[in-house]
């Protein structure tokens, strides 16, 4: 019994190991690269053959990232800012208000999230071009707004739906407004699902890809993901640069992830057992 669960123990850590070396392989080797002074044009060996940190300077001197990086924090920031509020305001009147077609509206906000990225490209730029928002952050923000929004409203709804309605009333027995209500009662119950929507709304606007690449025609609006693929050439690429680009992506990504780990796991548990 015991040498059947000493294996049993032995296999499993053998395959959490592997899992976790196949997880892991593909930073290393971005790390790798970035720090490795013979990762250019051939990229670079398994194991590398020193440090450098010529391919970061070159990144954000020669290759104008830092302003990429800048671009992608505006329209990332913007984002979270405006969905975080829009989605907040926009749960609350499906979990309390009772008005015609409310059912509807919460079917199309999922019929919203089936509808595949890429079938909206042609749309979204024709609409874009009308309204004089092409190449321009600010068209980019809304665009992400617009994505972010159905799954930030159907979350928050779950946190507002389970607030008593005795709680706000109590509140409001006691004097306060509904301005006060909402500040002091109602935000901070639900305020680990408006964390768990607003990194998933940062994640849409920091890692997009498409529509950055199709909206924005000036080099000075281009975002991190965008002017990462600058370095990819036609003949050749600078496999030191794209790694040390890739790195500075992640990283801020990552910290995030550190910093709000706990309130994410605990605002994605708290709407689930809701």
């Amino acid at each position: 019994m015991n040498r059947t669960s000493t294996a049993g123990r032995i296999g499993l850590g053998v395959a959490v190991a592997a899992l976790l070396g196949f997880t892991l392989f593909p930073v290393y080797w971005m790390l790798s690269s970035a720090f490795d002074p013979g990762a250019d044009h051939r990229g670079s060996a398994v194991l590398p053959s020193g440090f450098t940190l010529d391919h970061f300077r070159y990144v954000l001197d020669t290759g104008e990232f830092g302003r990429y990086l800048a671009n992608s924090a505006l329209v990332g920031v913007g984002t979270v800012l405006l969905s975080g509020a829009l989605a907040l305001f926009a749960a609350i009147a499906v979990a309390r208000f009772q008005f015609r077609m409310r059912t509807k509206v919460l079917v199309m906000i999922l019929v919203v999230q089936m509808v595949p990225l890429e079938a909206l490209v042609i749309p979204l730029f024709l609409q874009m071009r009308s309204l004089d928002l092409l190449n321009s952050l600010l068209g980019l923000t809304i665009v992400y707004l617009a994505f972010s929004l159905p799954f930030a409203i159907w979350t928050l709804r779950g946190f507002v739906a389970t607030v008593p309605k005795e709680v706000e009333e109590a509140a409001y027995l006691d004097g306060c407004g509904w301005w006060r209500m909402f500040r002091s009662v109602l935000l901070p119950l639900v305020a680990p699902g408006l964390v768990a929507t607003s990194i998933f709304a940062f994640i849409v606007a920091w890692n997009e890809f498409v529509f950055a690449f199709v909206f924005m025609q000036d080099d000075s609006n281009y975002t991190a993901a965008v002017g990462l693929h600058r370095f990819f050439g036609q003949y050749s690429t600078d496999w030191g640069a794209v790694m040390a680009g890739s790195t500075l992506i992640t990283l801020p990504v990552l910290v995030f992830f550190v910093l709000v780990q706990r309130r994410l796991a605990g605002g994605l548990a708290a709407g689930a057992i809701r």
